[in-house]
């Protein structure tokens, strides 16, 4: 069994960072009992590691907090473009690791503080996930956050600072469990309340027509209280912000209307408006049209565009006063990007402060909101597209819902003149879709209102053109650009896989942190035994810690020389966790009569949606079945199937480096693009997977034969649609399938409750959307062929760094440089700024 890595080997670990200088760790041990004392506890004796952590953090922050007020400087000196990057969602993780690794101070804080007797990583794990995100979107966000800071782009991240994140999962008896995320229960040490910018957002109210202009009135007010996040680049001293905000009453919330004995109640209404903040929606992939939520869209748009103009008009640091007030040239300093339709109110809203507050003509008005605005989709799936019904609008947004009807009434007369006579055109393309119930297509909102619509895939680029939006593409094909999605190497390599940074780096220096095209450079050693002996050296090491990890935290012993199998992902019927499960069980079956064969564990880190009956099933069919093969004798420790509970960043930061396979089977053309698969690529899996996403793009990159593509591809998908899929076919045509399906329906897996899974048995045979079935038999296959590799270590490793070498593609840093250029119309940099200790 996998033997814990010594204290030692831990520090060891640590690469690529810049060397510790003995004063610099003077300095910080110095800081750090600064921080304790005055700051936290006065007697070091009665210090707890939460103490500790905190005085680690504040130490770190300090190097921060110089270099993020001389970088705003830079921009009121410099006077750039700035881009907003607006996102209901922000899935950071843990921050203080990142930031030592961007300052390059990781060598020195682990020295410091292992001379103070204590362990980094023990202080480390102390800090609570900031879990403001569902999956693959916030993360994203999160990655151009870094990016652009590392870019030298003037950014601004903003959204919302939920009180509680995603949901702890738990799993109970097999089945989900979701508890509250408490993430500030203990404070956060890398937030600033910046209550001098609080900004108040308006609901309900009604309209007035004046000769004076339109007025929104008799609103009520809720405060936006603005928490600021320095979001350092990577070793250039630029720090940008991450402005997330808190909705507070305010005082006089109900208390006006309060009569005699009123006044508690009027106090404990205020907790109506304060719910604005309080949690995120926990969907990912699905719409749900709830008040609260539009709400959340609302409240965010409303505060960070009250910001943005602020800092337009202002042009000196720290300056009040107003001296740009032609908002003619806002196109010109300010670019909003919108992650997928959540911010799409930032249209409506725009208008309304540039034609009811700035009095500018509509004309001039809707000018200036499409040059500003670009729109970026994320789904082609119909449940997850947002449609807000009229009626909800009208109550809660009723000067939106005016400017959104004059919107699409101008949209409409643009395309009766471009196709005469076509009524079913003018219904598909409105924005208003004229059903039971009235909806806004908020999706079509976001095209009519932006100068770029792109989609974060080269596949998923051309599906939007060619089927959810090709009638819009036909009136702006200039409009539809792709942006193939991207992940921060600085996070998902330098950081959770030292071992393999620095092996790379002695290869080909450290360069490619900030450059990840260089990795290419490692063709030329795929050949080089010591090369590949290195590779898979720190592949098994990193195995060895995850399986002494899993011993610790979840009392699981797994053989770290077995194949780790791994799928983490939220789970959906499209990306097909039904599928592996049905692997597992042919793996099962085959395992009870070949002895011989080689050891699998299966990990699976998933999520379920909390109201996702199917999706709580698929997980407790995946525990059970985990049941019955993990306490087989006959099969032992040759295949082992692991569910681990409550994924998140951290987990993530763990499990990938450790990974050998990983899944990405999608039914062809319904991923946008994923970016799971890119940062398994990064640090060594390979991937078995379908032609979807981002696949496709991996393949072409390390060759498709260093991949395991299997599958249906998108235009066999749209002829198994036009001609029907029958599922029965499959089940009376292949023995394998049929038998696991028997023993899921039959009560194998469930022998308290043979009928437990019938349901999940009628979605497959009567109604599977996405054909899990159509591609069991081609997917088995190529399982087979992952087993017959993964018996010869050196094959394996080749094409693990054939896989590595093409990852330069998918650095975040490269789609935010197409970004940047191709639809903000700004140009990155490489180039640092002058730290706050140096001369300026």
């Amino acid at each position: 069994m996998a033997k814990p890595l010594t204290d030692q080997d831990k520090r060891k670990q640590i690469s690529v960072r810049g060397l510790a200088g003995v004063e610099n760790v003077s300095d910080l041990k110095t800081n750090f009992n600064r921080h304790l004392h005055f700051t936290l506890v006065k007697d070091r004796n009665v210090a707890t590691k939460r103490d500790y952590y905190f005085a680690l953090a504040n130490t770190v922050r300090d190097h921060l907090v110089g270099r993020w007020i001389r970088t705003q400087q830079h921009y009121y000196e410099k006077d750039p473009k700035r881009v907003y990057y607006l996102s209901l969602e922000f899935y950071m993780g843990r921050t203080l690791q990142n930031t030592m690794v961007n300052l390059a101070l990781e060598n020195a804080c682990d020295e410091a503080t292992y001379q103070l007797g204590l362990d980094m990583e023990e202080l480390q794990d102390i800090e609570e996930d900031a879990g403001l995100g569902n999956g693959g979107l916030g993360r994203l966000a999160a990655c151009f956050l870094d990016s652009m800071a590392s870019l030298g782009l003037a950014a601004y991240g903003y959204g919302i600072r939920y009180e509680f994140g995603i949901f702890n999962q738990k799993i109970v008896s097999g089945w989900q469990v979701e508890e509250a995320d408490d993430w500030l229960r203990y404070g956060n040490p890398w937030e600033k309340a910046r209550p001098e910018y609080m900004r108040p957002v308006h609901f309900y109210g009604r309209v007035d027509y004046t000769p004076e202009g339109v007025k929104w009135v008799d609103t009520q007010v809720v405060l936006a209280l603005p928490y600021d996040t320095p979001v350092p680049g990577y070793r250039n001293n630029i720090v940008n912000t991450m402005r997330l905000w808190s909705a507070k009453a305010p005082c006089d919330f109900n208390l006006k209307d309060f009569n005699v004995g009123g006044y508690i109640q009027a106090v404990l209404d205020r907790n109506l408006a304060e719910n604005i903040s309080r949690v995120l929606y926990p969907n990912d992939n699905f719409f749900e049209g709830k008040e609260l939520r539009l709400k959340q869209e609302y409240f965010v748009v409303a505060a960070t565009l009250q910001d943005i103009i602020r800092r337009f008009k202002a042009s000196k640091f720290g300056s009040t006063e107003f001296v740009r007030l032609d908002l003619s040239t806002l196109p010109d300093k300010v670019a909003i990007q919108l992650n997928d339709t959540h911010p799409a109110l930032a249209i409506p809203e725009l208008m309304r402060i540039l034609v009811d507050i700035e009095e500018l003509t509509w004309e001039k008005a809707w000018d200036i909101v499409v040059r500003t605005c670009a729109y970026t989709n994320h789904t082609v799936l119909p449940e997850a597209l947002e449609r807000w019904p009229v009626d909800l609008f009208k109550n809660l947004l009723p000067r939106h819902l005016d400017i959104i009807y004059e919107i699409n009434k101008r949209h409409l007369e643009r395309i009766t003149k471009l196709y005469p006579g076509d009524v079913d055109r003018l219904r598909r393309m409105s924005l208003i879709e004229e059903a039971d119930i009235k909806k806004i297509n908020m999706a079509h909102l976001c095209i009519v209102g932006s100068h770029a619509v792109n989609g974060v895939a080269r596949i998923h680029s051309e599906i939007i053109k060619e089927t959810v939006f090709k009638d819009f593409y036909e009136v702006d094909p200039e409009k539809f650009q792709n942006k193939t999605n991207g992940i921060t190497p600085r996070r998902w390599l330098v950081m959770c896989n030292p071992g393999l940074a620095e092996v790379i780096a002695e290869r080909i220096g450290e360069d490619y942190i900030r450059d990840l095209d260089q990795l290419k450079q490692l063709l030329d050693f795929v050949d080089d035994d010591t090369f590949i002996r290195d590779v898979a050296k720190v592949k098994q090491e990193n195995k060895m810690k995850f399986a002494a990890h899993l011993e610790e935290y979840y009392k699981v012993k797994i053989n770290p020389n077995s194949m780790f199998d791994v799928q983490v992902k939220r789970i959906h019927e499209y990306k097909r966790q039904l599928l592996n499960c049905l692997h597992i069980i042919t793996l099962y079956n085959q395992n009870l009569f070949f002895i011989e064969c080689f050891s699998t564990c299966v990990l699976l880190c998933l999520q379920a949606a909390p109201g996702y009956h199917t999706a709580k099933m698929i997980i407790k069919l995946i525990t059970s079945i985990g049941d019955i093969v993990n306490n087989d004798p006959v099969v032992g420790d040759r295949l082992k199937v692991i569910f681990l509970e409550n994924y998140r960043v951290t987990l993530a930061e763990k499990i990938i480096p450790a990974s050998d396979l990983s899944e990405q089977i999608s039914t062809a053309g319904t991923e946008a693009s994923g970016t799971g698969n890119m940062k398994f690529m990064l640090n060594g899996a390979l991937t078995i997977g379908t032609m979807d996403g981002a696949n496709v793009e991996m393949a072409e990159e390390a060759g498709e034969e260093n991949l395991f593509i299997f599958g249906m591809r998108v235009n066999d998908v749209e002829a198994m649609d036009k001609k029907g899929y029958d599922a029965a076919s499959y089940y009376n045509r292949i023995p394998e399938l049929k038998q696991a399906m028997d023993q899921i329906s039959g009560g194998f897996f469930s022998p308290g409750q043979p009928d437990l899974f019938k349901d999940l048995v009628s979605m497959l045979m009567n109604h599977d959307r996405f054909k899990v079935f159509a591609d069991y038999e081609a997917y088995i296959k190529c399982q087979e062929k992952v087993s017959a590799l993964y018996k010869n270590p050196k094959e394996w490793t080749k094409k693990v760094i054939h896989n590595i070498a093409g990852c330069g593609k998918f650095s975040s840093d490269r789609t935010i440089s197409q970004y940047a250029r191709e639809i903000w119309g700004m140009e990155p940099s490489l180039e640092k700024i002058a730290a706050p200790d140096d001369p300026r």
